[in-house]
């Protein structure tokens, strides 16, 4: 009886340790089983390019995918993501507490990325002038500096919500073509909507960007989900946060339009993990 009543035990706290697993972790075949009595370590199996995968290991544990470390959170979460043009598998290392190295391969899917014709785009945004290229470069350098931080928040744990509603009208990692000149491929998802539409925090963070008329974006502005996730929004019209406020899920921190490089209003919403760019609408489509 007592017997029965241990192993009855030892299957609920197995089961409650599985329930506090991202449902996407759980569902993963590729997970690695640590040693009797340690927590799991537990991955996807396999992802697309462009996903933000999130990941649990014992908490305490060192883990690394591609040469850069991961914080990990008290409770053993830990995300990272996978650049557009990232080969097959992604390698994890993990190095629990008590010692003993794992690696864990993710199977990475590789995606069609169709061409998009952009015209109508102002030309001083597509070949901007000379005298404007010390601007852009210090414009980058500032956004890029506004990436490289690895806050302890926990904002992008959260089930991300739109920003605004509306159609997709560009979406991520398309090559494209503005005006007849080849130009990078989509950095984020663009979602047309009414000049003026309030744009709302997809998950909670802090504003690391602020800035109403960069040349190429227009009005911009950063969020940091924390561990490396942020969000970006270009184009706006109108910016209702400023560099270091805390944001909450829903909140509205802007407005719509069409600034900078843009053809008409709607809101381009970009996603990294510190330089790797990620796809936002794999991240809404996050098994639940």
């Amino acid at each position: 009886m007592r017997s029965a009543v241990l192993a009855a035990a030892v299957g609920l706290v197995a089961a409650c340790a599985m329930a506090a697993l991202p449902s996407h972790a759980q569902e993963g075949s590729g997970a690695i089983d640590a040693t009797p009595g340690e927590a799991r370590i537990v991955f996807p199996a396999s992802v697309q390019q462009g996903a933000m995968v999130i990941g649990r290991v014992p908490p305490g544990s060192r883990v690394e995918v591609g040469g850069r470390r991961l914080r990990v959170t008290g409770y053993g979460t830990v995300v990272f993501g996978i650049g557009r043009d990232a080969g097959s598998p992604a390698r994890i290392t993990v190095t629990p507490p008590g010692g003993g190295e794992r690696t864990v391969e993710i199977a990475v899917s590789a995606r069609d990325w169709p061409l998009q014709r952009v015209d109508g785009v102002p030309p001083r945004t597509v070949e901007p002038p000379p005298e404007v290229a010390t601007r852009i470069r210090r414009e980058q350098a500032l956004v890029a500096a506004a990436r490289v931080e690895d806050r302890p928040l926990t904002g992008f744990a959260q089930h991300f919500a739109w920003p605004v509603e509306g159609r997709i009208s560009g979406r991520f990692g398309r090559a494209r073509v503005y005006n007849g000149k080849p130009g990078a491929p989509h950095s984020g998802m663009d979602i047309a909507a009414p000049q003026g539409t309030a744009i709302r925090a997809p998950a909670d963070g802090v504003v690391t960007l602020a800035e109403p008329d960069l040349y190429i974006t227009g009005g911009t502005v950063l969020i940091d989900h924390g561990h490396g996730i942020g969000s970006n929004f270009l184009h706006m019209s109108r910016l209702d946060v400023q560099a270091g406020d805390p944001v909450k899920q829903g909140q509205v921190i802007g407005a719509v339009g069409a600034t900078g490089r843009a053809t008409g209003p709607h809101l381009h919403w970009g996603m990294t993990w510190f330089d790797v760019r990620i796809d936002p609408q794999l991240v809404l489509e996050r098994l639940r």
